[in-house]
């Protein structure tokens, strides 16, 4: 028998986004929890220098919402902690529902260039 991830579990939920971008690595660095000054960025996906993508801050929810996530991301400054980077960033906030055993994303686009 195979081993399960949990989508009850944000660990497993996080490992689950890392394998599914695990080809993302040629160009992207990968944080898991990622400090921002107040708290911790679930996922960061920085792109690497000379690689013309958008960065990624995920926030994984629990019976919550994803407009929670994505509102998580904005109160707390998420994107400020990408220091250094100018681009566009996605804000992406994921839940899982326990009632329903569903998942729903929630994706928002900013802009962070600088000058």
């Amino acid at each position: 028998m195979g081993t399960y991830l949990n989508p009850k579990n944000e660990a497993d939920l996080a490992a689950a986004i890392r394998l599914a971008y695990f080809s993302a690595s040629k160009d992207y660095r990968i944080i898991r929890e990622l400090p921002t000054g107040i708290g911790y960025a679930d996922i960061a996906f920085i792109p690497l220098p000379a690689r013309n993508k958008p960065a990624i801050v995920v926030e994984l929810k629990y019976n919550k919402s994803a407009i929670t996530a994505i509102n998580q991301i904005k109160a707390n400054k998420y994107p400020e902690a990408l220091v250094g980077f100018s681009g566009e960033i996605l804000l992406v906030g994921i839940n899982y529902d326990k009632d329903s055993q569903k998942h729903t994303c929630k994706i928002e686009r900013v802009d962070n260039r600088i000058g």
